[in-house]
């Protein structure tokens, strides 16, 4: 066979691609990658042999250097013959089987323990971060994802005897004894350590995926992480503090840690590193650190009285609530998880609602005398300026008349939004069970809890309505949009501001700045089906699109996530979706509102669908999506990969077909509408369809193979329908009728 000379750096295979020939390395070497981990082919291996049971390749194949490479063409059905024509080549293909069967065996190995110890050098620098606080009587911060983080868990994992089986197999098959070395035992041998390897790559990409989702904690985006931590407590103590270089050192450590890690974006890590040298060497010109007090703090002197005696709580109440309140600033860890600390929480929180309710109904009968720090309570939790901390107080104070919300924008704090429904302009939420407020009230009657008296009275009674929002709505999102539950506690602590509240806090211009670059990608997401027909003009039914864009409701915590809780008020599917999201989002809030966008997507299907929702006969977002993921292993579409992939991440989703679909959402929104692709074929067709790029985008990836069919089948449906009304507007033109402004806004639509 002829030998090919490649150059080093030559791809010779990319992950995926079909197996069509087995490759012997001839000369020279070569890299073989997939998702965590890297091994080499030299002199005498064979390309190919470890996947050609699955007929595509694994791995991704480059040069490490001038390499000479000779090709078999071969496929599993025809390995026996190719073996037969030449007992060297068997021998050969036989070695370099077990070689890189052993190799990446050895890889396994090494990154279990690898997650091991990556999951304890977290779990050691939290602690290590709080006992430093301690010391300094600082309350530690909280990151948002330490309550989830846990030991790694294997669904499948390897017998322990596999390594040992191996061994002595490769020493059997290689020896001298002929009757081993018959060509239907040797294809055999190779077909189950194929099966082997491929179990092991599963497991090791498992372990890739572990360490790159808890790797985010040392460092990401959004500055929620171990470097912010210890670089923020470092300033706050100062270079003169005698244990700022124990500090220093972690810190380094970590950086060493960080810079060996791939899901770790490189930019990031730079400019990161570069501006905590940059204030480090302030911190040792000056030496001190950042305890500086505030030399004017605006009134909010002795906040929790002026809240209890606003509320008109009872002193039995008043009491109880001080002291919760300061039983919790005592606390070293407000994000303890013992019974006591668990139990204080929940106690606070039952209190914290009922004097926000009797607030609330005090603030309605005269909101013009509303002290500045009770709307500091309403629409930011706020009690207590020590537990805040006496810099956030003030900027609280500074900011609670003037809040960059805008109710005719759709954008409202929670005070407005419960003064928009005691005003009758918006009606309560549905609760946890789906139930909306008559419906409720419906219930309760039914169950003896009221009268028939009680109802006709309640149903009618806005503070009756604004009650049952806050005991259920608020009360459950206030917890979820938090984003740690287990540690949930709805008072302001200064211990849960992990960003300035400045850069953090939510306006009606970030919320439009943010929907506006989903609708640049997904054009059509906000869009609902609406008929209309003018019969004076000769027009039946038409099918036209409306965009509505849902309310955003703040909620008044320190918060890490959103939540869609409705896609439509009561049945009426032209009424605004309700989402909820944290007044000060410590995460990034333009991802926070596209995973809230795809949870809507799929609500909004279902919804119009109704009981057929996944019924794969009538095609839609959710039937089609969820076919696919049902029956994803008999896809004849998808690679063995591919396949794995989706079972790894079914697994994360925790078998819920609508998470699954809004991570495919995410990938869609954030990086296949910028050309990076990240979703398989199937995927890409299904969400393409029903959730496709605008026109702009269109134009650009048109050119790439991935999406061009996709794409020529999405034009053709648009242009039969823009056909259609084309012919429609040529009607009303010949009959002098001028064309109604919705039919017109219907044609640009289809355009975009």
């Amino acid at each position: 066979m002829a030998i090919k000379e490649f150059p080093a750096g030559t791809q010779l295979i990319q992950s995926e691609q079909n197996l069509t020939a087995l490759h012997v390395v001839a000369k020279g070497s070569v890299c073989a990658t997939y998702p965590g981990g890297t091994f080499y082919l030299k002199k005498g291996d064979v390309i190919g042999v470890c996947e050609i049971f699955f007929g595509s390749h694994f791995f991704t194949y480059v040069t490490e250097e001038t390499t000479g490479i000779a090709s078999y063409p071969c496929t599993a059905a025809q390995l026996p013959l190719l073996m037969q024509k030449s007992v060297d080549l068997t021998n050969m293909i036989i070695a370099s089987l077990f070689r890189q069967f052993h190799e990446i065996y050895d890889q396994y190995e090494l990154r279990r323990f690898d997650c091991e110890n990556f999951y304890h050098y977290l779990m050691d620098r939290y602690e290590e971060y709080k006992s430093f606080c301690v010391k300094h009587g600082i309350t530690p911060r909280a990151l948002p994802d330490m309550e989830d983080l846990a030991p790694l868990t294997l669904e499948e994992d390897l017998e322990s005897w596999l390594d040992g089986y191996y061994e002595h197999l490769r020493a059997l098959v290689t020896g001298k004894s002929s009757k081993f070395h018959k060509l239907d035992f040797l294809a055999g041998v190779i077909m189950k350590t194929d099966q082997d390897i491929h179990r092991i790559l599963t497991i090791c990409r498992a372990f890739y995926d572990y360490k790159a989702e808890i790797a985010h904690l040392l460092m990401n985006e959004n500055q929620l992480d171990f470097f912010d931590l210890y670089t923020s407590l470092l300033y706050r103590i100062g270079s003169q503090d005698e244990n700022s270089t124990t500090l220093r050192a972690a810190i380094s450590t970590m950086m060493i840690q960080i810079e060996d890690l791939p899901s770790i974006d490189r930019e990031m890590y730079q400019q990161r590193v570069a501006t905590y040298l940059k204030k480090l060497e302030t911190l040792g010109e000056h030496g001190e650190g950042e305890n500086a007090t505030v030399d004017d703090v605006p009134d909010v002197a002795n906040s929790l009285n002026t809240i209890l005696t606003y509320a008109e709580a009872s002193s039995e109440t008043a009491a109880a609530f001080r002291e919760s309140v300061n039983s919790f600033a005592k606390m070293t860890d407000k994000n303890a998880s013992d019974d006591a600390a668990r139990k204080l929480r929940l106690t606070i929180t039952k209190q914290f609602y009922d004097i926000y309710e009797k607030a609330f109904v005090k603030s309605v009968q005269d909101p013009s005398s509303v002290p500045k720090v009770v709307k500091m309570f309403f629409n930011f939790g706020y009690v207590d300026e020590n537990l805040a901390g006496l810099e956030n107080a003030a900027h609280l104070y500074r900011i609670v008349d003037k809040l960059p919300t805008d109710p005719n924008r759709s954008v409202y704090s929670i005070y407005e939004w419960f003064t928009a429904i005691y005003q009758g302009k918006k009606s309560p939420s549905r609760n946890e069970f789906d139930s909306d407020f008559p419906t409720f009230l419906r219930e309760q009657r039914v169950t003896g809890n009221i009268t028939v008296e009680e109802e006709a009275r309640m149903v009618n009674d806005p503070m009756e309505q604004v009650l049952f929002e806050i005991r259920n709505m608020f009360q459950t999102v206030n917890k979820i949009s938090f984003g740690r539950v287990l540690s949930f506690c709805p008072i302001f602590s200064e211990h849960n501001v992990l960003k300035e509240l400045d850069s953090s806090l939510v306006s009606v211009d970030k919320v439009e700045a943010s929907f506006k670059a989903i609708r640049d990608i997904d054009f059509s997401a906000y869009y609902r089906d609406v008929t209309y027909s003018n019969p004076d003009i000769g027009i039946g039914n038409e099918s036209i699109g409306v965009e509505i864009l849902p309310d955003i409701i703040l909620m008044p915590n320190v918060g890490t996530r959103g939540i869609a809780w409705q896609e439509i008020e009561g049945r009426k599917r032209t009424t605004p979706a309700r989402m909820m999201v944290s007044i000060f989002q410590m995460e990034d809030l333009t991802n926070i509102l596209v995973r809230l966008t795809g949870d809507f997507r799929w609500e909004m299907c279902k919804r119009v669908q109704g009981a057929r929702w996944n019924d794969v006969s009538e095609a839609s977002l959710t039937s089609e999506y969820f076919d696919y993921i049902q029956f994803y292993r008999k896809n004849h579409e998808l690679s063995t990969d591919a396949k794995d992939k989706i079972k790894l991440a079914m697994k994360k989703a925790k078998n819920s077909y609508k998470e699954m679909f809004i991570r495919d959402y995410e990938s869609w929104i954030l990086y296949e509408g910028v050309g990076s692709p990240r979703l398989n074929k199937v995927a890409r067709n299904i969400i393409f369809t029903y959730c496709p790029f605008s026109k702009e985008i269109r134009q650009k990836l048109m050119a790439n193979p991935l999406y061009k069919e996709t794409m020529s089948r999405y034009d053709i449906k648009q242009s039969q329908k823009i056909h259609h009304f084309d012919n429609v507007f040529q009607k009303l033109k010949n009959a002098g009728t001028p064309i109604p402004e919705e039919l017109q806004k219907q044609h640009d639509y289809l355009t975009m």
